[in-house]
């Protein structure tokens, strides 16, 4: 039989008293959490000891005795093996350390029927390892053979801040398996968190050894800051629901300000915004850790968008930037207008050698040309009020980076509007061409489409029908090149444009959704999201017992992005590559507005 004794690094030079933790349940293991010093009186380390229990919710009790004598102390070890019968314990631990010496001894008492002590295990000799930080963690050599004892070693600090992956959230279910004693021993751990908030320089009736806090300097500027946040949450839930009140207008639900509202991508950042203000603000405390890192995530994301976007005003405002892009704006678009116009040009004649329809040639190119002078008369209508809308619209990066790159997709999306038109009236005719062509088809092999339920049957058709048929297919057949080249040529013109927003809406997602908190954790302090555990060996010789260093495996840093990500609209994408590819070859429309459910004919 082998029994564990968890023992903390901190309590190895610790002076003599008792051993203040708990036994593993299901397991022969257990773990130290602090070393209560002589002198005391067993009574206030009976109400400690409740005090704690009451504060934690964790059942702790006096495990043992650890004995360090110091000089005049010889009778030390005696007298703390009969607090064994203060203290009554099915199994007591007397781990002593010998006078001058780096070794100590460990002894295993059980208590009998009549209340007295009895030696299950004869004593094990254990040799010290010193460590670079001059902390003593100890080996054993046994000597008795019916149990041996294993010390795994651990840094207290580490253990009771750490997180152990992956995170068990909710109430654990009576019928499912117990945890593993690791999980058993980190959860014990972090509940005796009120056992160490008595500090070693504090004047009380009992003197403790276990890991102590950075300072209360640390402390009190936490509570300030807690103190603080208090009023702020009040102000902005005010000003959220001043908010929500203002957006519940009935005008805003009209179908044309509702649809906007849904497409434009500075409407859906602030609704997120909305929605993570709103997280933030809450004044219930985080539930769970799952909880705690998300709220700390987006209030992370938050400022560093906020200081993107007071960096980009700064550059904005200065040496008249805003300026500049005005008067360059104009002249942008009527570069792209007299590239459009000679691309329509071009295939109004024989692009590449192409043989094209001529009369459905020219009545596209015509058509296209119309709607390219319309759009430019609009931009020049517009352009004495470009510069006033650009100086207002850069305001918005005091909200943060975010919101001006939404900003921007927008804008994008308003100035190449007739490109977004030529696409869509390309896609529309050669997308009815396409599907009229596969209709026809079906009617040479005597088949068509059952709408009702959605599968083709067979179907006789007459000699007019065939007749028909036949000629609406040749036409169409003749002139699909001549639709395809038009569609072709404007869908990678939108191809372009979907690249540039996908580019900024990629932008605002990493900014969104991004964990920096969690990815901060992981560089600076890495036992905080652990993994798992790694044990290292401190000694092994022949005929000893078997130390171990317990150390913290953190989470790979691909795991904690994919873990902590805070879900946005781009999260998840709508269709696969081989979806959009398969709409691109029969004119479907790709972005933004409709997916396609249903077949149609």
């Amino acid at each position: 039989m082998v029994l564990k004794i968890y023992f903390p690094q901190c309590c190895n030079r610790a002076d003599s008293g008792l051993m203040v933790g708990r036994w593993i349940a299901g397991h022969d293991s257990a773990v130290v959490l602090a070393v209560i010093h002589y002198p005391f009186i067993p009574g206030q380390v009976k109400r400690y000891i409740q005090q704690i229990q009451a504060q934690s919710g964790v059942e702790l009790s006096v495990l043992g005795s650890w004995s360090l004598p110091k000089e005049g102390q010889e009778g030390m070890e005696s007298f703390l093996r009969d607090l064994s019968t203060i203290f009554p314990q099915e199994r007591w631990l007397q781990i002593n350390r010998e006078f001058g010496k780096t070794g100590f001894t460990c002894e295993v008492l059980t208590q009998d029927q009549n209340g007295g002590t009895t030696q299950q295990e004869a004593k094990k000799k254990k040799k010290m390892v010193e460590e670079g930080d001059g902390e003593a963690v100890g080996d054993g050599e046994e000597e008795g053979e019916e149990e041996k004892v294993i010390f795994v070693h651990y840094e207290q600090k580490k253990v009771m801040l750490s997180q152990l992956h992956p995170i068990e959230n909710g109430v654990p279910d009576p019928k499912a398996d117990p945890p593993s004693e690791l999980r058993q021993m980190f959860r014990m751990v972090a509940n005796s968190q009120p056992l160490f908030f008595l500090d070693k320089y504090d004047d009380g009736p009992l003197k403790t050894t276990h890991w102590q806090s950075e300072g209360r300097e640390g402390s009190i500027i936490v509570e300030l800051l807690k103190q603080a946040s208090a009023p702020l949450c009040l102000l902005i839930s005010w000003l959220l629901s001043i908010w929500t009140c203002f957006c519940n207008i009935r005008i805003f639900s009209l179908y044309p300000l509702r649809f906007l509202s849904t497409k434009l991508s500075t409407c859906i950042q602030l609704s997120y915004r909305t929605e993570h203000m709103r997280t933030l603000s809450s004044a219930k405390p985080a539930a769970g850790h799952t909880q705690f890192m998300r709220k700390a995530n987006i209030l992370v994301s938050l400022l560093v968008d906020v200081a993107l976007g007071l960096l980009l005003m700064s550059w904005l405002y200065r040496d008249n930037h805003i300026t500049m892009l005005a008067n360059a704006l104009v002249p942008a678009a009527d570069h792209i207008a007299k590239e459009l116009d000679e691309l329509l040009q071009w295939l109004m004649g024989a692009p590449a050698g192409l043989k094209m329809n001529r009369a459905l040639d020219q009545v596209l190119g015509r058509f296209f040309l119309y709607h390219i002078h319309l759009w430019i008369s609009y931009i020049h209508l517009m352009s004495p009020f470009i510069e006033g809308i650009l100086w207002y619209g850069g305001l918005s990066a005091c909200l943060g980076l975010t919101f001006a790159l939404s900003l921007l997709s927008d804008m994008v999306a308003l100035l190449t509007f007739h490109i977004y038109c030529f696409y869509v009236y390309g896609a529309r005719l050669y997308c009815l061409k396409i599907y009229s062509l596969s209709s026809l088809w079906r009617l040479f092999r005597g088949k068509k489409w059952n709408v009702l339920r959605q599968r083709v049957d067979s179907c006789s058709y007459d000699l007019d029908q065939l007749f028909i048929g036949t000629l609406l297919f040749t036409i169409l057949l003749f002139l699909l090149p001549t639709t395809a080249l038009y569609y072709l040529v404007f869908t990678l013109l939108r191809l372009v444009v979907v690249l540039f927003q996908g580019v900024l809406h990629l932008s605002v997602d990493f900014i969104n959704s991004f964990p920096l908190f969690a990815v901060g954790l992981r560089i600076f302090r890495s036992f905080r999201l652990a993994e798992g555990v790694k044990f290292r060996v401190l000694c092994e010789e022949p005929g000893t017992a078997l130390h171990l260093m317990m150390e913290i495996n953190p989470l790979k840093y691909g795991t904690v992005v994919q873990t902590y990500r805070t879900p946005t609209y781009s999260c998840y994408p709508k269709d696969s590559w081989t979806a959009l590819v398969k709409k691109l070859f029969v004119g479907e429309l790709i972005y933004p507005w409709r997916h396609k459910t249903t077949k149609t004919d």
